[in-house]
C-alpha cells in the first residue's frame, strides 16, 4: 500500500504543477481574462486542482487510518462534492458559450461580456452546491447530535451509509449527468446545421467549434466515469479486500487524477493563442510552432518569438 501512496502522490505534484503551469499562463495575458470561454477554462484548472488537493489528503488519511473531528471532515465533504461538479457543470457552459458564438454571433459579445461571466460563474457553483447540500441534509436529519464531536475515520462514503441515502444519491448525480448530456447533444446539432450551411472561413470555424464541443462531452463523460466507481468498489469490498484496496487506487489515478489534469491540458494546446502564450512560459518544450494564418499560410514562429 506504501508504495501505491508514493505513486500517487508522485502523479498528484506533477498533475498540480501542470495544472498551476495553465493558471500562470491564463494570467499572463489580457485576452485570456476578459474572455468567457478562457475564464471558464480557469475555473475548471481551479476546481480540479481543489479537487486534486482535497482528494489527496483525505487519500493519505484514509490510508493510514487517521482520525479526525467529523465537523472537519464535512467541510472536506462540502469541498470535494462541489468540485466533483463545478467542472462539468462548468464545461456545459463553455459547450453553450460555442453555440452562442456560432449560432447567435451578433448576440455573442452581449451574452458572453465579462459581466455575464462572472452572473455564469455564480450560477455554475449554485447548481454545484445543490447535491452537496441535498446529501448533508438527508444525512443531517438522521445523524445523532453527538456523531459532529467524535474523532473519525473520513471516507467520504459515511455520508451515505444507508441504502435511501444512496438512492437519493444515485438519483441526483443522474439527474445532472443526463441534463449535462442532453445539453451538450443538443449544442452539438445546432453546431452541426449551422455547419452545412456554412461556407468558407465560417464554415471551418463552425467545424472548429464542433470539435471544441465534442471535446467537452468528452471531459464531462470522464468527469461522471468517477461517479460510477463506488459502485464497483462496493462490489469489490463483498469479494476480497486487497482487490478492493489495488482498484480503489487504480480508479482514483485513471478516473480522477488523469482526467482532472489531461482534459484541460489538451483543451489548452487545442488553443492557437493559449498555446503561444504557454510557450513563451516553457520556452525548452517548444521549438517551433506552426500556426497557419488568415491567408492560408503557415508561418513558422520561433521560440524567440513574442507574442503581439
Amino acid at each position: 500500500m506504501n508504495g501505491l501512496v508514493i505513486i500517487v502522490q508522485i502523479l498528484v505534484v506533477i498533475f498540480l504543477c501542470v495544472n498551476m503551469l495553465l493558471i500562470v499562463t491564463f494570467f499572463s495575458k489580457e485576452v485570456f481574462y476578459t474572455t468567457m470561454r478562457y475564464i471558464l477554462f480557469a475555473v475548471t484548472l481551479l476546481s480540479d486542482s481543489l479537487m486534486l488537493f482535497v482528494s489527496d489528503i483525505l487519500l493519505i488519511l484514509s490510508s493510514y487510518r487517521v482520525t479526525m473531528q467529523f465537523g472537519l471532515c464535512i467541510i472536506f465533504y462540502i469541498l470535494s462534492v462541489i468540485c466533483i461538479f463545478v467542472t462539468p457543470v462548468t464545461l456545459t457552459a463553455m459547450a453553450l458559450e460555442r453555440y452562442v458564438a456560432i449560432c447567435m454571433p451578433l448576440r455573442h459579445a452581449q451574452l458572453c461580456s465579462t459581466r455575464s461571466t462572472m452572473h455564469c460563474i455564480l450560477i455554475i457553483h449554485s447548481l454545484s452546491s445543490v447535491p452537496c447540500i441535498v446529501i448533508l441534509s438527508v444525512f443531517c436529519a438522521s445523524a445523532s447530535k453527538s456523531l459532529y464531536t467524535q474523532y473519525k475515520i473520513c471516507p467520504m462514503e459515511i455520508f451515505v451509509s444507508l441504502r435511501w441515502q444512496n438512492n437519493i444519491k444515485t438519483a441526483i448525480y443522474q439527474l445532472y449527468f443526463l441534463i449535462m448530456s442532453i445539453t451538450i447533444i443538443l449544442s452539438y446539432v445546432k453546431i452541426m446545421k449551422v455547419a452545412k450551411a456554412a461556407s468558407g472561413e465560417n464554415k471551418k470555424s463552425t467545424r472548429k467549434g464542433l470539435r471544441t464541443v465534442i471535446l467537452h462531452g468528452f471531459q464531462v463523460f470522464l468527469c461522471l466515469v468517477q461517479l460510477w466507481c463506488p459502485f464497483i468498489e462496493v462490489a469489490l469490498f463483498q469479494i476480497d479486500l486487497m482487490l478492493y484496496v489495488n482498484v480503489r487506487y487504480f480508479n482514483y489515478i485513471t478516473f480522477i487524477l488523469a482526467p482532472r489534469c489531461l482534459s484541460p491540458l489538451i483543451y489548452g494546446l487545442r488553443d492557437e493563442k493559449f498555446l503561444l502564450a504557454l510557450k513563451h512560459k516553457v520556452p525548452f518544450g517548444f521549438h517551433c510552432v506552426k500556426i497557419k494564418a488568415r491567408t492560408g499560410f503557415v508561418r513558422q514562429v520561433g521560440c524567440r518569438d513574442r507574442l503581439p
